[in-house]
């Protein structure tokens, strides 16, 4: 059995804490409108973004870059993002259900690609408008979770699309530096 190290660790964390989330944001919180449960879920999700962060940058400062925590990273991403998504789609639509579907897609699109190129033993290294797209939906998801609309400002729907509009910038930048490589041409940042 290999070694946790302190940033596999964290990933670990991040998706353990997923079904707690999501149970927080569906359960109590919806069940009664209460604020504490919410902003409970606001608050774990916020310190799960953060661990998200925290966890690659200690793996290379230290030197503990490992298969096992890339694949925890990428899948406690994935996991906490799409979990989210849905559960406050359930929870009396506080997410838009096509913004939801666009992310959710475009996750299980390029966990595709990836996959297709690591056949090809090409490594797809994360884009810029990867990281945007996370930044964005690791603000955009609690300010949901609250309904953060102060003065009235939907804040937390114009993050939401914000979230949205970098989730497809994203995946067509994706897209289009996997295009090379899945009709046989190796891709500008493939290595």
């Amino acid at each position: 059995m290999p070694t946790i190290t302190l940033p596999d660790g964290l990933a670990l964390s991040r998706i353990l804490a997923v079904p707690a989330i999501m149970w927080l944001v569906v359960g109590p919180a919806q069940a009664t409108d209460a604020w504490g449960p919410r902003l409970l879920a606001a608050a774990m999700a916020g310190l799960a973004a953060l661990t998200d962060l925290v966890d690659g940058y200690l793996a290379r400062r230290w030197g503990m870059t490992t298969l096992l925590g890339a694949f925890l990273d990428t899948t406690a991403d994935k996991l906490l993002v799409s979990g989210l998504l849905i559960a406050l789609v359930a929870r009396d639509g506080r997410v838009w259900l096509w913004p939801a579907i666009i992310m959710i897609a475009r996750e299980i699109v390029i966990m595709s690609l990836r996959g297709l190129a690591a056949i090809d033993g090409t490594f797809i290294r994360p884009s810029l408008w990867g990281k945007y797209k996370a930044t964005v939906q690791y603000v955009a998801l609690p300010a949901a979770i609250l309904g953060w609309r102060p003065a009235g400002l939907p804040l937390d729907s114009i993050l939401m699309w914000l979230a949205t509009i970098a989730t497809l910038l994203s995946g067509w930048d994706y897209l289009r530096d996997m295009w090379p490589v899945l009709t046989g041409e190796v891709g500008r940042r493939a290595s």
